[in-house]
């Protein structure tokens, strides 16, 4: 059975009375409305609205002296406001004060709960885990972008206000304290405080359940062993990464091809140099040949088109003849991204 969900003004009552500030405030009203009361008595030129006034700028020693008290009775009640006055004002400053701190403590130790949607969650934390986050705030799309990190360490790694901390493994508890089920992508990387044998192994469990949890989240995958690729494709990943294989490849190529590992590096990296972007195709290219639409978007956008997605295949380098479809995206290298005029 669902519970009822509380109005916010109930959530913030509720607060209150758990931090003992309700109390607090409570005294306070009681102590300006009494001070008030007994000055308007006794200083008889005074009415109980500029009594107010005076009791409010006595407590919290402003001190403004455009009202003060002549009689005995009158200066009877300001020391006694005075005194009491800044035990309990001072008194609900630190509590506010102490619920901040406590707040960004629980954050930074990974201990609180978060209802951000369309965010990232990155799952494990290790050098690659680092290197992601940087490339991801350098592109300007991704800056602001909330990022929740779900790992095991003690403190929150990084200083950047919009990456959020929940300390533990990767769970379906903690994947609700992220909620997985409002996010737009989640990144899965491999462990490295486990044995190799069985990095794969939890890496296809966390995807198994993330899916499970939110099937429309974008999953991006890392493995070590290709042959666990099928494992992570049965568990319905979007992406998967072989890291070893990739690595392999690519020192290959560039003993092919002297130089190639500097253009795949400056490709991927966001932080100089041309990039890859995945776009729409323009308005006015859709159903034209592969070759016609090559063309116009490097004279258009001094873009080059790599590949065609259409759907979730994706088609590298097509035939000159290869109609391209309103409906798909391209592919493409440029210094910024293209926009569609």
């Amino acid at each position: 059975m669902l519970k009822p969900v509380k109005h916010p003004l109930l959530r913030f009552i509720n607060f209150l009375q758990r931090e003992n500030i309700l109390r607090i405030i409570l005294v306070l009203v009681i102590l300006v409305i009494f001070s008030a009361a007994g000055m308007a008595y006794f200083e008889e030129n005074r009415t109980f609205k500029d009594a107010l006034w005076w009791s409010v700028v006595t407590m919290t020693t402003v001190g403004y002296g455009d009202i003060s008290p002549v009689t005995l009775g009158g200066r009877i009640i300001g020391t006694i406001i005075m005194v009491l006055g800044i035990g309990i004002l001072g008194t609900f400053t630190a509590t506010i004060a102490s619920v901040f701190v406590d707040k960004k403590l629980k954050e930074d130790r990974g201990m609180g709960s978060f209802a951000f949607e369309n965010h990232i969650i990155v799952c494990e934390w290790s050098n690659r885990t680092r290197e992601i986050l940087a490339e991801l705030r350098s592109d300007v799309r991704c800056q602001k972008t909330p990022i929740v990190l779900i790992s095991s360490l003690e403190t929150k790694p990084l200083d950047d206000e919009n990456l959020h901390f929940i300390q533990g493994e990767v769970n379906d508890e903690n994947l609700i304290r992220a909620n997985v089920h409002k996010a737009k992508t989640v990144i899965i990387l491999s462990d490295d405080n486990i044995d190799e044998s069985a990095r794969d192994a939890k890496t296809v469990l966390t995807t198994l359940t993330v899916e499970c949890m939110n099937e429309s989240a974008y999953t991006i995958v890392e493995l070590l062993d290709e042959s666990n690729v099928q494992h992570c494709y049965r568990a319905k990943a979007d992406e998967i990464i072989v890291g070893a294989e990739f690595s392999s490849k690519l020192i290959s190529r560039a003993a092919l091809e002297h130089g190639i590992s500097k253009v795949i590096s400056e490709l991927l990296s966001s932080q100089f140099g041309n990039d890859l972007y995945k776009i729409p195709v323009p308005t006015a290219l859709g159903g034209k040949k592969f070759i016609d639409v090559f063309s116009a978007m490097k004279r258009k956008h001094q873009s080059i088109v790599l590949a065609v997605q259409r759907h979730a295949k994706v088609l590298s380098n097509p035939d000159v003849d290869f109609i391209v479809d309103p409906d798909d995206a391209l592919i493409v290298i440029a210094k910024c991204r293209p926009v569609d005029p």
